[in-house]
């Protein structure tokens, strides 16, 4: 329990962040999901696709603050290379 005021708002402000950052966490797996169910499906366009409108989601993620960025290079290059194994 926070005993003074300050400690009390800045409680209330690490409630808001966290949500916030939950969701865009929790946004950018999906667009994930979706590049690795294309994958696994076999169809290279639809993942190609996918993997396009996953970058910049992921690019957002770390100049946000919710992933770093060796993290988010490391995902998309992984998946870019799965992605390419495709063909």
């Amino acid at each position: 329990m926070a005993n003074t005021t300050q400690s009390a708002k800045r409680a209330r402000q690490n409630e808001k962040r966290f949500a916030i950052n939950k969701a865009r966490r929790s946004r950018i797996r999906t667009y994930i999901r979706k590049v690795e169910e294309a994958i696994a499906s076999g169809d290279k366009e639809a993942a190609t696709a996918a993997l396009k409108t996953a970058q910049p989601e992921l690019m957002r993620g770390v100049t946000k603050g919710v992933f770093h960025k060796n993290t988010a290079s490391r995902k998309m290059s992984r998946l870019s290379a799965r992605v390419k194994a495709l063909g």
